[in-house]
Formats: C-alpha cells, structure tokens, sequence
C-alpha cells in the first residue's frame, strides 16, 4: 500500500507540476502575445478587401480592377441550407463552442509532435475568422495560440451570426472569388439564394482547399467532397434522405464565369483608375469604391467601335503588309496547329489565324484559328489586300488567294459568322472569316457635352491592350486648319466681319523666325484670288488664313487663345501659326470647339460623376455646372489652381470636395461665336466638311483639318449641345499618303459615331442674341448690295454693319479712301 501510495503521489505531484507549468506557459504567452493582438475597435470595424468598379452614367459595368473578386453579402441573405453545409464540413458544434473546439486542437497538436506540422488544423469558424482577417498563414505554434487568443476576443465581442457572416464574406473559395456570393457567381454564374442543394454543397467544400477540391481544376476530388459533405449534412439532420440522395446524383455543373465588362472602355477606365489611386492610393482597389462616369454605354461603344472601324478603313485602303509569322504546318495535326497559335495573341476582334491551304479554283482558303480551329476564308473578304509598298504606293489588286497567303502564313481575320458561332454549341459550325490586319495608323475620338463639360464618349487608339498610351489626352499634335476657328473668332472680335474680303493670291514671306523663304499654298495648289472669311473658312483657304493672321499680329492672337484657356505654350510666334503648326492634345481641340459650341463659356471636361464606398455612402458628387455671364464670383474654372487636378493632360473637377456649382464664365462674345456657327455650318453645307450631310440636320457646324504632308488629320463637329473631335496619325509623325485629309479619315469616323450619339436628339442651335443684323451684301466686296445685284445675306454684328450705300456720284475722296483699305486687306 505504501509503493503504491508513494507512486500516486509521485504522479500527482507530477500531474500537478505539468499543469502548473502549463499554465504559467500559457500566461506567459498570453502576456506575450496579448499586446500585439488587434484592439475590439479594429476587429468591429473590418473591411472586406472588394474591387473597384467603374460604371457608365448607364450603370454598365465598364472595368473592374483588383485582385479579390468579392460581393458582401449578409447573413440573412443566405440560405440555411448553404449555411448548414459549410456548418457541417468546417465547424458542425459553432453555435455550441465559445471559439475554440478542444477536441480539435488536441488532434492538431498530437499530429503537430508526431509529424512536425499541423494537417487538420483543428480551426473553428471563429478562428478561421481570425486567421483570414489578422494574423499569418505561417503554420506556427505562435501563430496557432494567437489565432486561438483572437478567437476567444472575437467571441466576446460580436455575436454568432456576425462571426459567420464575416467568414462566409472573407473566405477564399478559388478562382480569385472571396465569399459565398462571389463564388457562385463564379462557378455557376448565380446569386447565392438561386443555387441548388449540390451546389451549395460543392462550395462548402472549397474551404478546405480552394485547389485541390476545385470542380474545375480536378472534377473527381471535388464531386468526393462534395458527397462527403452531403453525407454530413444528413447525419446532422440538415437534409433529408432523399434530397441527399438527389443531390449525390446530380452531375458537376461548375464552369468558370468571368465578369463581363459591358462597355468597351479601356482608355476612360484608365483614367478613372489613375484618378481614383490618386485620390485613396492603394485602398482605392480593395474598399469597394463605386465610380459611375459621365460616359454614355451606348456612345462609348460607338466610339470605340467608329474609332477602329476608321482606322481599319485607312489601313486597307494602303495594302496588306504580308503575314505576322510562318511555320511549316504540312506535318502537323489539329492539336499542333493549336499549340503553335498559342504563340499568337488576338487584338481586339482581330484572331490570329494560320493557313493551312489554298486553292485557287474555288477561291477558298483553309485556316485554324486560336481557339476555334478549322475555318474558311473566301478570296472576295482579301481582295482589298494590294500588297503595301509605301504609304502612297501599293501594289496591283490581287486576283487568286495565292497572291496573298501561302500556306503556313499566320495573319490576323474576323469572324463573319461570329454570333452564329457564339448561339450554338454545335461543334459543326464552321468558322468563317475575313482577311484584317491590326491597323499601323492610330487616332482618338473625343466627346463632350458643350454644356456641362461632362465626357459622354472617349478613345485613346485603337486598342489599349496593345498600346496604353491615350491619344485623347496626351498625344500633342499639330491641329492644321482645325485651329482655323479660333483664329477667325478672334478676327471677328477684333474688328473683322464675315465679309471682310482678303486676296487669296501667291505670297512669299522672308521670316528669320522661319529660317527660310515660306511659300505658303493652299491644298489645292491653287489660288482664287478675293475671298470672304466665310468662304475662306468653309474652303478652308490657307493664305487667306494668312494674311487674316498678319492684318490681326500673332500677339492679339495668342493673347485671344489665352483668353480661351487654350494652351499657348507650344504655339508658334509667327505666321505658320494660321496654318495651325501649334502642338495641342486632341482634348484641348475638342474643349475650345465645345467653347464655341455652347456659345462661348467656359468649358472644363470632367470624367468621374459620382464615388460610392462599398455601402452606397457618396464620398463625391460632380458639382452642377452653371454657365456665368455677370456675378460669377470670386472663384471660377481656371481661376484658382486647386480647383482642378491635371490628369494625363486634361482637367479633372473629380478633386474638388464642395458641393458648390462650377461657375463658367463668358469667354467669347456672344455675338461673335453666333457668326461663327454661321460660318462652320457652311464648312458642312458647302465645304469640306460635305460628307457630314449625311446626318442631314441643320444644327450641325464643323471644322476639317489637316497639317502639311498629311502627318495629322482631324475633324471637329457640334450643335448646341454636343462637341465632338477626331484626330487620325501614326505615333512618330509621318505622312499618312496622297488623298488622305481630314474630310477622308477623321470625318468619316465623327460621321459614324455622330449618328449614334444624335440619334433621337432634338434639333440644337445656338439662340440669335441681340445685337447682330442680316445685311444683304455683294459678296465680291463685303459692302451693301445695290439693287439689281446678285447679293447674299450676311450676318454682322450692330456696330460692324456695313455702312448705307452711298450716292450713285460717290465723290473721288470717299472711293480712294475704300480702295485703300481693302488694298491693305488684299495685298
């Protein structure tokens, strides 16, 4: 009795120690450890990592930018079923524990000292909570009893449901899905209250492992969990025998569903996005920020697609360049061909495509294209393909398959049949497709409300996966006679009217500035001798323009464009400056037009309308636009440089904090800018800009453009309400090719996308203001029309009307007296 007595005390004691011992280890580490844990306040006040959205003014999904794929969603949102199964595969006694299983971390630490690491962890969902939101995943006896000692915090403070709710939000479940409702979207493309039984069991089984129970990554592993999981559910009494039945039968349903993108807007996206990491750094990709811009989804589409629809267009029109690669393909199977084309990337809808035979006789040509396979390509969609030998020179017009592809050529083709492809899962279906070429030219489109300032559509170039350079706002580019505008605007509030006359006759200029004799032409190559600035503008007459710029001196100029908040710095202080040799960004040429369109205001472009937090609280509002004739204030646009942040070259209001209205002040004469309307509407009536009829509305005013040798071409077009440009170039300047002019680039594209953006639109012009009369005139001299002549109407301001005609017997001093000033104006 004694021995035994001895041995039980002996292991008491020990007992005793032991515990002793464990716990002054166990206080040490909580003292330890307790200080670095999280405050209440932080753990209350968890955000879920939830990318950025960028929406149209439409609410169409443009862009999405972050890593984690999240959508919140609350507990009472989810079904009980789909909280019981991830119940039963994760933590079955949750609403039983107070965070910590016993059971469970006794198994983890047996295999932690038989194996040297945990493998089943023995977390609950309250410590998997801890774990996602705080602490490491380095698998460490340290970091288990953090986990443990923030579970048991965690506990105290929120209830049962929050704690479930946080980990159903915040747990990964692969394929860059974090929480339950991203996830079903992900696999099943679903809400999470739509899935079924075998569903919700399959995401259950996620957790685990995200890639070894993926259904997409390994079907057989997954369909085992998931299985698994239901056999839980039935023994817990979750589901009947019979629904677990049903639901082990049911086959995997799993694909993988990207978010679409709604609107094809890659450029303004950018810009969104640069503004927005601006604004909240790094945050602004996992807080869940909502940007609705002022884009417009169905102008915006049209303007991307009318952008490289154009720019195609020019590139056709200048031959084929040849193949983007070759390779042997006589000895290679379907699945070689496939792997070789991985070498090829799409641009945009441009696939690329290998040849695998031609015959000359049927005038088809076989293809395999990345990721579709065999197709055709019939020799009617490669006729246009002279080969290219120079911007102006290309080769004779094709006339078999044979004088383009050869086989074992890798070119770039578009699907003709493409919805056709797309409503069928018939393997059958045989692609068709067409010859394309990713265009060399690049150019940008530009729309803004003339009103508001807001940006309804934007391109930056033709693809923005090849090149992230945004025409739009960066590109700094000579305008040609698009610039004409502004300087007959000045003109005309600078004492000239619509009729003043100017000789349109050869002219050479000895200008030091100009290190040369300039021999200034028109495009023609032709002169036409006295002309009106009407008509000097409509057929855009360079030396008209000339002459209009020495009689005016390029410092009343300059200080005018000034005055329009146009960007002088890269303008020229000499004569070429008529011919519009400044360098400006498409942008700055689309805001002076949208200056004269809304009647001479203030324009500021603006891109962000409203900024949501993850919640919908607004965190910014675009502030309305107020167009400002007297009692401006103290603070208009322009006026204050922290009013307006400059992003990539243009003026973003996204910055300003108030509520307050933009005030935008007169900049031009009303009076004057109504006489221009005039005169650019017949730029589209009876001059270059012809082809814009089409719309065959009579609200419409425009400008072409084009620089010497072709190197940039443009088109500015308005009404009263909206102010579009289009500019078309390569990258590094080079001339475009003979025939190539604003009205035959640049025009057609503003055409295209103009009927859209105008569709439905009610007529808009500008209201006659006061001051200004009709004068019928002879409009070889700008002066009164006698009766009898062959007169036209002219539109004058009150004070600059032509004087009464004078008696039939004019005495000699009066009559030298006007030949002397027109002489100065012609010569």
């Amino acid at each position: 009795m004694s021995y035994l007595l001895r041995t039980s005390r002996i292991f008491a004691w020990l007992l005793l120690t032991g515990l002793s011992v464990g716990i002054i280890t166990a206080s040490s580490l909580y003292l330890y450890l307790r200080p670095n844990l999280p405050p209440v306040e932080q753990i209350l006040d968890v955000k879920l990592q939830t990318p950025l959205r960028v929406y149209s003014k439409d609410n169409k999904l443009i862009a999405e930018f972050g890593e984690k794929r999240r959508e919140p969603v609350t507990i009472e949102d989810i079904p009980q079923l789909q909280l019981q199964a991830f119940l039963a595969a994760e933590d079955s006694r949750f609403f039983d524990h107070f965070g910590v299983d016993i059971m469970g971390l006794t198994r983890a630490a047996v295999e932690l000292v038989s194996t040297g690491q945990i493998q089943s962890g023995g977390s609950t969902i309250t410590m998997q909570v801890a774990k996602n939101y705080f602490l490491t995943r380095d698998r460490t006896f340290i970091r288990k009893f953090n986990e443990i000692l923030l579970a048991l915090q965690i506990e105290r403070e929120l209830s049962k449901e929050r704690i479930f709710e946080l980990y159903l939000n915040k747990i990964y479940l692969g394929k860059r899905a974090y929480g339950i409702a991203a996830a079903a979207r992900v696999y099943y493309d679903k809400p999470v209250n739509e899935l079924s039984l075998a569903q919700m069991a399959m995401l259950a089984g996620l957790p685990k492992a995200p890639s070894a129970y993926n259904p997409l990554a390994d079907p057989e592993r997954a369909l085992s969990r998931r299985n698994w999981i239901l056999g839980r559910m039935k023994e817990l009494g979750y589901i009947t025998p019979d629904a677990w039945s049903l639901a082990t039968q049911a086959p995997i349903t799993a694909q993988y569903y990207s978010r679409e993108t709604e609107v094809d807007a890659d450029y303004v996206a950018e810009m969104a996005r640069s503004e927005m990491l601006r604004r909240y750094g790094d945050n602004a990709y996992t807080d869940g920020y909502t940007v609705t811009l002022t884009v417009d989804s169905e102008k915006q589409q049209k303007a991307t697609d009318a952008l490289r629809a154009g720019l195609e267009a020019y590139d056709r029109r200048h031959g084929f360049r040849g193949p983007i690669g070759q390779f042997d393909v006589s000895d290679m199977d379907q699945d070689a061909l496939s792997m070789q084309m991985r070498n090829y990337v799409a641009v945009e809808s441009l696939l690329p495509a290998v040849v695998t035979a031609v015959d000359d006789n049927s005038g088809e040509v076989g293809v395999h294209l990345r990721d579709y396979g065999q197709g055709t390509m019939a020799f009617e969609t490669m006729t246009w393909a002279k080969r290219f030998r120079t911007e102006r020179l290309t080769g004779p017009a094709p006339e078999t398959p044979s004088d383009v592809v050869s086989p074992g050529d890798v070119v770039y083709v578009k699907l003709l049949n493409g919805d056709e492809l797309e409503d069928t899962t018939d393997a059958s279906v045989t692609p068709r497709v067409g010859l394309a070429q990713v265009p060399s030219v690049e150019g940008a489109l530009i729309s803004l409300n003339a009103q508001s300032g807001a940006i309804e559509a934007l391109s930056g170039g033709y693809s923005f996966g090849q090149s992230k350079y945004n025409r739009a706002t960066q590109a700094e580019r000579q305008p040609g006679s698009n610039f004409k505008p502004f300087l007959y605007l000045s003109a005309l509030e600078n004492g000239k009217t619509a009729a003043t006359i100017y000789n349109d006759a050869p002219i050479v200029f000895e200008d030091s500035e100009l290190e040369t004799a300039w021999r200034p032409q028109n495009a023609s190559g032709q002169f036409y001798g006295p002309t009106s600035l009407r008509k000097g503008l409509y057929r855009s007459r360079n030396l008209v323009s000339i002459r209009l710029l020495r009689d005016l001196g390029t410092n009343t100029t300059l200080d005018y464009l000034k005055q329009l908040q146009l960007p002088t710095d890269k303008m020229p202080d000499n004569l070429s400056l008529a011919l519009g040799s400044g360098l400006v960004t498409p942008m700055a040429v689309a805001r002076g037009f949208a200056v004269i369109a809304n009647g001479g205001y203030d324009v500021q472009p603006y891109l962000i309308e409203r900024i949501e937090e993850a919640d919908g609280t607004p965190l910014y509002e675009a502030p309305e636009t107020l167009l400002c004739d007297q009692d401006c204030g103290t603070q208009t646009a322009h006026e204050d440089g922290d009013s307006a942040t400059t992003i990539d070259g243009m003026q973003l209001p996204a910055s300003e904090e108030s509520s307050e209205p933009r005030k935008m002040r007169r900049l031009a004469d009303e009076r004057a800018v109504y006489i221009m309307h005039s005169m650019m509407r017949d730029v589209i009536e009876r001059g270059t800009g012809r082809r814009a009829l089409a719309l065959d509305r009579p609200d419409i005013a425009g400008k072409t453009g084009t620089t010497n040798e072709q190197k940039d071409t443009w088109f500015s077009g308005f009404n009263h309400s909206l102010a579009t440009t289009v500019w078309v170039g390569f990258d590094q300047p080079a001339p475009l090719g003979r025939g190539e002019f604003g009205a035959t680039t640049a025009l057609p594209i503003w055409l295209d996308y103009m009927k859209v953006a105008l569709d439905g639109a009610e007529l808009s012009t500008m209201p006659r203001p006061n001051g200004v009369v009709n004068i019928r005139i002879n409009p070889e001299t700008g002066e009164r029309a006698r009766p009898g002549e062959n007169g036209v109407f002219e539109i004058f301001r009150t004070e600059q009307a032509p004087p009464p005609l004078p008696p039939e017997n004019t005495g000699q001093d009066n009559a030298d007296g006007e030949s002397d000033d027109l002489s100065r104006q012609i010569f």
